[in-house]
């Protein structure tokens, strides 16, 4: 009797402890396999574009335009169909005609909203554009400044373009936003909603597990146990 209360016991605290933290997993996970990752990742808000190609010979050599502008790494973008060659240094991305190796100048708010139509595959109008300096949680990582870029729709689609060559850095919706949010939740990482070995998490999966066994061992006790039959006498 005194092991059947042990175990009676230490399931209740467990499951008392642990159990909404359990619930919370079921329902992330559901959601997270639920909604397709293509979904979220916001593939379908976004067009297919065709490969691009230049001649060799028409270019500027890209290695000495990186040189000669002080930059660590250059690598070849388009604005439309304009090849750019675009360097990298500590005060961060130049954009530069691929053709001339003159400096390009990055587009403006009305050139952004162009882009950001010829991104979009939806129909609705773009309800704001604005030059962000302060990066939102939704794209943590990304180096400002960017052109945030809303559209009228009720998943509220949200693009973010390079203020120096127009091209699609990142996209989010109401979908990514919940999705983010659930797997914050279910690695229990509420800062940086990264870290998927952190203490907490691990705290509550072994209490998890102790959780099951302590099930299992008070699911012993719920069987009848055979009572042995008492010989007949004479």
């Amino acid at each position: 009797m005194r092991t059947h209360i042990i175990a009676r016991k230490t399931h209740k605290w467990l499951g008392l402890f642990i159990g909404l933290q359990v619930v919370i997993w079921s329902l992330s996970g559901l959601y997270m396999t639920v909604v397709h990752i293509d979904t979220i990742h916001g593939d379908h808000l976004v067009r297919s574009t065709h490969q691009r190609f230049a001649a060799a010979d028409s270019l500027v050599d890209p290695v000495a335009l990186a040189s000669a502008n002080g930059a660590n790494a250059v690598r070849l973008a388009w604005l439309r169909d304009q090849p750019l060659f675009v360097t990298t240094s500590e005060a961060g991305e130049t954009a530069f005609d691929a053709s001339t190796g003159k400096l390009v100048a990055g587009p403006n708010e009305a050139a952004i909203r162009e882009l950001a139509r010829s991104y979009y595959t939806g129909r609705e109008p773009i309800l704001a554009a604005r030059l962000i300096t302060d990066i939102p949680g939704e794209i943590r990582g990304r180096k400002p400044p960017l052109w945030q870029v809303e559209f009228d729709h009720w998943n509220k689609p949200t693009f973010y373009l390079s203020p120096v060559t127009g091209e699609l850095v990142s996209r989010r919706h109401e979908l990514w936003r919940i999705f983010d949010f659930v797997w914050m939740l279910h690695i229990m990482d509420y800062d940086e909603r990264e870290n998927v070995n952190n203490t907490l998490l691990r705290v509550f999966t072994w209490g998890a597990v102790l959780m099951a066994l302590s099930g299992v061992w008070l699911l012993l006790y719920a069987f009848p146990k055979k009572k042995k039959k008492k010989a007949l006498t004479k």
